[in-house]
């Protein structure tokens, strides 16, 4: 694998990883709990898919194949997409979505802190920019972590039956492979084992304040992983020309009026001539 294949590859997985958890967490929009966090975490949305651009428009450089942020971002097949299970994991209730998101932004600001020390002018760049929107997705969920676990009973019991849950797959953070190894060679990346503790000790302070405890290891923490790939497709599926329903199948290529693969929905007249 060359230099360029492997900072290809790792700025696609980042920028997976922020579309597809800015895409769950947009789902919440019009539907929070009280209406500053429904503002909140649609925020929070945008400033994730807004690193993905960023990512996805290198990548797309550093590809060097035409290709744009946007068909790097939507022109993937669902098996395609490189993010780790954590952020693809349904919503839930408000609970599961801010322990979702407190697993994460604890990893993301150590990660892009090491980031913005690149020897990759474009990556450090980017980094810098995207802490001061991290440094405020951490503040949030830390807050509503300690807010919901030292709170109610009900909101206690449902917050620790997520981070039982989710805890799981924070490990998958800190796996490498050879694309890490190759940029970490080259003083593009850091090395996230580098921040396993650092992480460990910061969820653990917030988890305390907040009367949470993490599951005890037991070796095999994503044994029963479960795939929930976010089918981005759903939302953006084109629509027929003729029977305006989305194209279910599409596979990335234009669609003519007389390729429509809603045969039971779609204008019999077009679709026979």
């Amino acid at each position: 694998m060359t230099k360029q294949e492997a900072l290809f590859e790792y700025l696609l997985r980042n920028a997976d990883d922020s579309l597809i958890l800015g895409h769950r967490l947009s789902e919440w929009c019009g539907h929070g709990p009280i209406l500053e966090e429904d503002i909140a975490l649609t925020n929070i949305s945008l400033d994730l898919i807004g690193q993905a651009t960023e990512l996805y428009k290198y990548a797309a450089e550093v590809e060097g194949k035409g290709r744009t942020e946007d068909d790097l971002a939507f022109l993937r097949l669902e098996k395609e997409y490189k993010n780790v299970l954590l952020v693809e994991q349904t919503n839930g209730d408000f609970g599961k979505t801010i322990t979702r998101q407190f697993f994460f932004d604890h990893f993301e600001h150590l990660l892009y802190e090491g980031l913005s020390k690149s020897k990759d002018e474009r990556i450090a760049a980017i980094a810098t920019k995207t802490l001061k929107e991290i440094k405020y997705h951490l503040k949030h969920s830390s807050e509503w972590m300690i807010r919901l676990g030292d709170g109610t009973e009900e909101s206690h019991e449902r917050v620790q039956e997520s981070v039982t849950d989710l805890s799981r797959f924070t490990e998958e953070l800190f796996f490498q492979d050879e694309v890490d190894e190759i940029l970490i060679k080259e003083g593009i990346i850091p090395n996230v084992k580098d921040y396993r503790i650092a992480y460990e000790k910061s969820i653990a302070a917030v988890l305390e304040e907040a009367t949470l405890v993490l599951p005890e290891k037991d070796g095999n923490s994503m044994a029963e992983e479960k795939e929930f790939t976010l089918n981005i497709w759903v939302i953006y599926w084109p629509n027929c020309n003729i029977c305006r329903e989305h194209i279910q199948g599409w596979n990335g290529k234009l669609i003519t009026n007389n390729e429509c693969l809603n045969y039971e929905l779609c204008s019999l007249p077009i679709r026979n001539s």
